[in-house]
């Protein structure tokens, strides 16, 4: 079963860039926004990606990690498509859509981990959470709720990094001993960490790793 890793921030917190260390063979990468990278690299990127898209390269599966970066547009794009529909189904169906997506996700191979990069926004009460569309699709599904790994992306303007666990304000979580409470926004570094702690196969084989 494959794993979804939600990585949460606002815009600038560092998300994209933790991707700095990636190689070209090691993950695929799906911009929903069709944002180009925010340093040079040659990291193939799917710009404009939906869900149909990135379930589909999920299902061939010819790789070991995959990025999707800027997952909450897959919400706001459904949204913004079918504004002038005044039925509230359509929010059951915007809950459907991404939960599927996380679905295709699991059944993904053992050693597979999808990150996604999601926007957050803050609550009534102050809690930072995933960004969704509003409370009605909250209240059929809570995104973190779904996966075991929230990491949550933040910068003083000098220092990036990801907090691992909640502070009491934020969702991010992590398994007891995987992480110390603040790391390197280094998303090499943090998948490195997870595949050595659920004993899953390298990114890359060593083979592969040479080319």
């Amino acid at each position: 079963m494959g794993m979804p890793v939600f990585v949460i921030g606002f815009s600038g917190s560092g998300k994209s860039s933790s991707l700095r260390n990636f190689k070209p063979n090691e993950v695929g990468v799906f911009s929903v926004a069709g944002k180009r990278l925010p340093f040079q690299s040659e990291l193939k990127v799917a710009m404009n990606s939906n869900y149909q898209t990135i379930e589909n390269a999920l299902q061939r599966n010819k790789l070991r990690a995959y990025v999707i970066d800027d997952s909450q547009y897959l919400l706001a794009f459904d949204s913004f498509r079918r504004a002038k529909e005044a039925s509230y189904t359509k929010f059951t169906d915007y809950a459907v859509s991404f939960y599927n997506l996380l679905d295709a996700i699991k059944r993904t191979s053992p050693d597979t981990i999808v990150y996604l990069l999601h926007h957050a926004e803050e609550t009534d009460r102050g809690m930072i959470k995933a960004k969704t569309i509003g409370k009605m699709l909250d209240n059929q599904l809570v995104l973190e709720g779904l996966c075991e790994i929230v990491l949550y992306a933040e910068t003083d303007g000098k220092k990036y990094q990801f907090l691992t666990q909640s502070n009491g304000f934020t969702t991010a979580k992590s398994p007891m001993g995987m992480f110390p409470l603040e790391i390197d926004n280094d998303l090499k570094a943090v998948d490195s960490q997870i595949r050595k702690f659920y004993n899953m196969e390298p990114i890359v084989d060593k083979e592969e790793e040479k080319k």
